[in-house]
């Protein structure tokens, strides 16, 4: 038995996208249709906009109305949940407003500024959220992100742990976006801490010989193992003050995506489930990677096998 595989894309709504017109047929104009098309076109889908803003329980609702059965979305964590920089305009309003002055006023807040229970809270809330889709079935891993700047160190696997505990009733994944995590000297030890809290390691592609870059390295730490694609435009990837697009601007060739399928094949033989999400999101260049991915996998072994 090898695991159930779902391939799919990290966004269903980008500017770029949308302005292609390579992907939705005319007149799929609504974000009704445009998520009803997409789900009728790839099993999965990472939802990004969870990373700027907490998602509503009634916009949750409404993404389980408009996918089929069986359908799953993986969830990126808010940003005050994953320390990165988090504009206080962004949370809760009432949580906002418990915030002393000299909080406040700042432009962004981290997770290390605030009292342990008030980021226990921002969990709390941003999970409840998402309780249709967990309801539905449909809800797949909760990404927890981290920035260049967190490395392994004794805090930030402190932090982690913490993380899994306000988290153990979901599945989570883990990104690290700091290389030193998965050197010669850290990688028993991060996926020794992934594997004791049942968190999933995120493989990645993505552009090498930077600090930031992760090794292609895959690996099962929990039942669902998952791959992330962000392409390899190594002229944008660490490029300051451009939009996003444009630094995950990459068409994947047929050679690149079928060094990845021995790979991909250990993953299904030892995980439960494989999460395989491109997140080149420029234009189309996401869903055609999606495609041919899956095509390629069809090749080697049935999908549902």
């Amino acid at each position: 038995m090898t695991a159930r595989t779902l391939i799919g894309t990290c966004s269903w709504t980008d500017k770029t996208l949308l302005d292609s017109g390579a992907f939705y047929p005319p007149g799929t104009d609504t974000a009704e249709e445009r998520l009803r098309y997409y789900a009728d076109q790839f099993p999965i889908v990472e939802v990004d906009s969870t990373y700027y803003g907490p998602p509503s329980e009634r916009v949750a609702g409404l993404w389980v109305q408009r996918t089929p059965p069986g359908f799953t979305f993986d969830i990126k964590a808010f940003r005050l949940l994953t320390q990165h920089p988090t504009p206080p305009r962004t949370l809760w309003k009432d949580l906002r407003e418990e915030l002393p002055p000299t909080l406040a006023e700042k432009r962004n807040l981290y997770a290390r500024d605030l009292p342990r229970e008030f980021v226990a809270e921002a969990f709390h809330r941003f999970t409840e959220a998402l309780m249709p889709l967990h309801s539905a079935g449909k809800l797949g891993t909760i990404l927890l992100q981290l920035p260049p700047y967190v490395g392994p160190s004794r805090g930030s696997f402190g932090y982690l742990a913490w993380a899994a505990d306000q988290l153990s009733q979901f599945d989570v994944a883990v990104e690290f976006r700091q290389g030193t995590w998965m050197d010669e000297d850290h990688i028993d030890s991060t996926l020794r801490l992934l594997s004791d809290h049942q968190l999933s390691y995120v493989g990645v592609d993505e552009p090498q010989g930077f600090r930031s870059s992760v090794p292609p390295v895959t690996a099962v730490t929990a039942p669902i193992a998952q791959v992330r694609f962000h392409g390899r435009n190594s002229d944008n990837w660490e490029r300051r003050g451009i939009e996003a697009a444009e630094r995950f601007r990459y068409n994947y060739r047929r050679e690149e995506l079928q060094d990845w399928l021995p790979r991909i094949e250990r993953l299904r033989q030892e995980a439960d489930e494989v999460h395989l999400l491109m997140n080149n999101c420029y234009a189309d260049y996401g869903i055609r990677s999606a495609r041919m991915l899956a095509g390629l996998l069809e090749g080697e072994v049935g999908l549902n096998d």
